[in-house]
């Protein structure tokens, strides 16, 4: 017995260090969420290896959820509700027609064999990428599937932006990230972290809320923003890079080889839907610019369906109202996290 216990903590231990270099690789390279990809690379490739992949323990995976809940929470800050006040009607009814052409390439997705409706869904919604990847098995869909095809979509929006910022709407090559500001310390975001997420999980308990240990604390994060109480403070760098890196870990882990032979015959239909709605989303971004009077590429930046760091990063860059682009980007992320456990339940096969 205690032979087979190191057997397995030194399996962890090993998954754990391969993810986190791959994920300092990707890093290197510039790809999006790179610990997420990391340990979804070393969990596909462990899963892969013949012999029983170990899981995630559930409680390390609960925290993961938690802690992405309240990196996405601190997002919204007064300025963001005001912006969104300021345009309500057009940059609602935009929200509302990305959610509908995420339904619509998600039902599509059923065309493919083994895809089921809830599967579709959350691998075509626009936007939420880490925290539909977090819920995704929660909620009944393959999460192996929705991971891929979620950071497919950022990865084709992080390619494609700046080349359409630049030669569709001039904006100026070589944009910038945004800085971080005098932000507090590591302590002050750690101290913030702990509080959001205990609170949080006892918040989505008692409240019932669906994917309770992401939402709850997610909450609590935005209730904490508004206020003023939070002063300002994030999630430290390291504790949100371990938390993708669980998440990836998790969907990884997960992999069979139906499961890949399913993701690699899913990708060509996958791809043409993607690419579909990030050109629909370009052209909301065009209505909303004549609506909401705003030049054409904010419009364009903040319909973006995804990639929401790359996309404040270019829009710094290149002059744009980058206070308005994250207000919308936030609204729409906000809306895509809350439908889902509705469309999941809306989609899910009713009992015989």
């Amino acid at each position: 017995m205690g032979g087979r216990r190191r057997r397995l903590v030194l399996d962890r231990v090993g998954i754990l260090v391969v993810g986190m270099a791959a994920g300092l690789a990707f890093d290197l390279l510039a790809v999006p969420s790179p610990a997420l990809f990391g340990g979804l690379l070393a969990g596909l490739g462990r899963a892969l290896l013949g012999r029983t992949a170990p899981d995630t323990p559930r409680s390390v995976g609960l925290a993961a959820q938690a802690v992405i809940g309240v990196a996405i929470g601190a997002l919204v800050q007064p300025d963001t509700l005001r912006t969104i006040a300021a345009n309500w009607a057009p940059v609602l009814g935009t929200t509302v027609a990305t959610l509908l052409v995420s339904l619509l390439a998600g039902q599509l997705m059923r065309l493919h064999r083994g895809v089921s409706g809830v599967t579709g869904a959350f691998a075509m919604i626009a936007g939420g990428a880490s925290g539909i990847t977090a819920m995704a098995r929660d909620l009944g869909a393959d999460a192996q599937l929705v991971g891929v095809l979620q950071y497919l979509r950022v990865l084709v929006i992080v390619v494609a932006m700046p080349v359409v910022a630049t030669t569709v709407f001039g904006a100026e090559a070589g944009a910038a990230p945004p800085a971080d500001g005098d932000g507090p310390d590591w302590p002050a975001g750690l101290l913030f972290t702990a509080v959001c997420v205990g609170a949080g999980m006892v918040l989505g308990r008692v409240a019932r809320l669906p994917v309770s240990a992401l939402l709850g604390p997610l909450a609590v994060a935005v209730a904490l923003d508004l206020s003023g109480l939070s002063q300002e403070a994030t999630v430290p760098a390291v504790v949100q890079s371990a938390a993708f890196l669980i998440i990836g870990l998790q969907v990884g882990l997960g992999f069979t080889r139906d499961s890949l032979r399913l993701v690699g015959r899913a990708l060509p239909l996958a791809l043409t839907l993607i690419v579909g709605s990030v050109v629909v989303c370009a052209g909301l971004g065009l209505l909303l610019s004549r609506t909401a009077g705003v030049s054409p590429l904010e419009g364009y930046l903040a319909t973006t369906p995804g990639g929401i760091y790359a996309v404040l990063a270019t829009a710094t860059g290149a002059g744009a109202d980058a206070t308005f682009v994250l207000a919308v980007q936030v609204l729409r992320l906000f809306v895509m996290l809350f439908s889902a456990p509705l469309l999941a339940r809306w989609l899910r096969p009713r009992p015989a």
